[in-house]
């Protein structure tokens, strides 16, 4: 992924227009990540939120509307999580990832070696945002994604400890088990190229594979959605990687029930039923 930077302090904002959804008002935001570059962004805020309270990160898919969708204003219902988790009374920050949404950027001109720890370093500044808030508790921060989120959620909690909590739907799986082990998904300019030009997309050479990611965010709790029939995360490799990750959980941190791992019979989904298991998951660690 490349060296992650070092910025320090609270980030700019720029605050635009609001909308009353009902539950919560949608507030259109931009927020300085470095020095003049500033990432789009939904900021939810619940009209019942009565002084500080939790709050979560929500990350998109791979969808060319970006944070529109987490924010209920477009894409798959299923995947209108800011707005849900707002409605239940958390505020929810929704940014684009880069070149998404409203956000464009040449990550490799501004030195990145990879468009992912751009994301990363992005998804830290806006926990930053978060803890700035007067709304925000900063000790009850979450994250949750599906997809292209689903794995940024994981990302940015492995570097960012005060991420209290994480949801990943559709997100990850054993390298070996991902597309039969070739890895050209992982490896375009939207993730990690040197995937490709370094390790030769072989999970044999890969430096890292999901287990350390999972067990790199432990004891810290984490909701894995993962269906039965998704094409793009092999079942039974994010049991691989999950049980893995149990030994540094229950041997290291005594933490048995950290990891909540849910297999609907869906394809790339995140259904009701599972997503309301999700968001009692986060009532349990963060209100």
């Amino acid at each position: 992924m490349g060296p992650l930077p070092k910025i320090k302090g609270a980030p700019s904002l720029d605050t635009g227009k609001e909308f009353d959804d009902g539950t919560h008002i949608r507030r259109h935001i931009r927020y300085e990540a470095e020095p003049g570059d500033w990432v789009p962004a939904w900021l939810l805020l619940p009209k019942s939120r009565r002084g500080r309270g939790p709050a979560v990160l929500c990350l998109h898919q791979t969808t060319r509307i970006g944070k529109d969708e987490p924010a209920g204003l477009g894409g798959k219902e299923n995947l209108h999580y800011a707005s849900e988790l707002a409605a239940r009374g958390y505020v929810t920050l929704a940014p684009d990832y880069p070149n998404f949404g409203e956000y464009s950027i040449d990550v490799y001109a501004k030195g990145y070696a990879s468009a992912t720890m751009k994301g990363i370093l992005n998804h830290m500044r806006a926990v930053d945002a978060l803890r700035g808030l007067p709304a925000v508790d900063s000790r009850r921060i979450g994250v949750c994604g599906h997809s292209l989120g689903g794995h940024n959620s994981l990302f940015v909690a492995a570097f960012d400890p005060r991420i209290r909590a994480v949801v990943t739907s559709c997100g990850f799986t054993s390298f070996a088990r991902y597309y039969h082990g070739d890895l050209t998904g992982w490896s375009h300019k939207g993730y990690m190229p040197r995937i490709a030009s370094v390790y030769g997309k072989s999970p044999a050479k890969m430096p890292f594979d999901f287990p350390d990611v999972l067990s790199v965010i432990a004891p810290r709790p984490i909701f894995v959605n993962a269906p039965t029939a998704d094409s793009n995360f092999d079942m039974s490799g994010v049991d691989d990687c999950v049980n893995a990750a149990r030994r540094v959980y229950e041997g290291v941190y005594h933490a048995d029930r950290a990891i909540v791992v849910e297999h609907p019979e869906s394809a790339h989904d995140f259904p009701p039923p599972v997503r309301t298991r999700a968001y009692e998951f986060l009532d349990a660690r963060l209100r």
